[in-house]
């Protein structure tokens, strides 16, 4: 179990959990409780099917589209993290799994490639909400840069961060990889961007999993 944070008024995560959502209900955990343990050739066909799917309406990129390119921003970015690419890659893949929600996804992201991936991967999976949050209330310029789905989504997701929940977000492992990855989440969704494929991601997750399976000692 985590430890309760005073600034947010839940359970502040320690490893191996995830950020709680502020308004989770029973049947939102009931759901999440059902998120599978996702390995390399599961996340790759899940995240072929974000083909068929759109960002939202007012974003023409499909969700596939989205993962690729942040990933591959990531990637160049940060040439040799491979952990941080892979969770560009995956970051959004709780939308595609079944009863994903805005919400939810991040959590249910981390849940579904932890064990594959490890807990950096995850955790910064599972941070990439929040980040956006602490984002909006601390950075005069990011508002500018959020598109239509994520300024709605930022109001169901519990809107701009206080001072004490920023201070308490900074405070958690994985925070600052998780703010890498949003803004790399907020570049990409440009529409026909030409970047890698899905298949060339493959071994790179792999490489991430083994890496993960050796430091756990599995």
């Amino acid at each position: 179990m985590g430890v309760v944070s005073k600034a947010w008024g839940v359970t502040v995560p320690v490893s191996g959990e995830e950020w709680p959502h502020e308004n989770e209900n029973s049947h939102e955990r009931a759901m999440s409780a059902a998120v599978p343990d996702l390995d390399v050739d599961d996340m790759i066909d899940v995240l072929a099917t974000g083909a068929d799917h759109l960002l939202s309406p007012g974003v023409p990129v499909s969700q596939l589209d989205h993962a690729l390119q942040t990933a591959a921003l990531l990637a160049h970015l940060h040439p040799g993290d491979d952990e941080l690419a892979a969770a560009g890659l995956v970051h959004d893949i709780g939308h595609l799994l079944p009863g994903g929600t805005d919400e939810d996804h991040a959590t249910d992201a981390a849940r579904a490639v932890r064990r594959a991936l490890g807990e950096r991967v995850a955790g910064t999976v599972g941070l990439h909400v929040a980040a956006k949050r602490y984002l909006v209330a601390n950075d005069a310029g990011y508002g500018a840069v959020l598109t239509s789905d994520s300024v709605v989504s930022l109001r169901r997701q519990g809107g701009e961060m206080t001072h004490d929940e920023a201070k308490a977000f900074l405070a958690l492992p994985w925070a600052t990889d998780a703010v890498t990855l949003r803004r790399a989440d907020d570049s990409g969704k440009v529409e026909g961007l030409e970047v890698r494929d899905l298949d060339s991601w493959a071994p790179l997750l792999r490489e991430v999993t083994r890496s993960a399976a050796s430091c756990s000692g599995t």
